[in-house]
């Protein structure tokens, strides 16, 4: 089941105060970005976030999930607590590197 567009919506309106957030439909969920970052996985209405160092003090009681078969296991965000989301997504967005552009094939 994919997510709906309801639950994007709820989500980046949730860590809108981060910065500049959008989302992106990929292979039939989606990833959120803040300020150009892929932060959160939302999959079936789940968002998930990377375990990192800098995250575990705020979310060392959080549940665990995989966003798909075949991924690292990954965090599952409270997105309903606004707060806490946003200061995880913060330190998420200062962490994690920008995607790599992809280089184009020269046919």
């Amino acid at each position: 089941m994919a997510c709906t567009l309801d639950f994007i919506d709820f989500v980046c309106m949730q860590i809108a105060p981060v910065g500049d957030i959008r989302a992106r439909k990929m292979f039939g969920d989606y990833i959120i970005y803040a300020n150009d970052k892929p932060v959160i996985t939302a999959c079936d209405n789940v968002a998930y976030i990377k375990i990192l160092p800098e995250i575990e003090h705020l979310m060392h009681d959080a549940e665990r999930g995989f966003p798909y078969e075949g991924a690292k296991e990954h965090y599952i965000l409270d997105v309903g607590n606004t707060n806490h989301a946003v200061a995880v997504v913060s330190i998420l967005e200062k962490c994690l590197p920008f995607p790599k552009s992809k280089k184009k094939k020269k046919q």
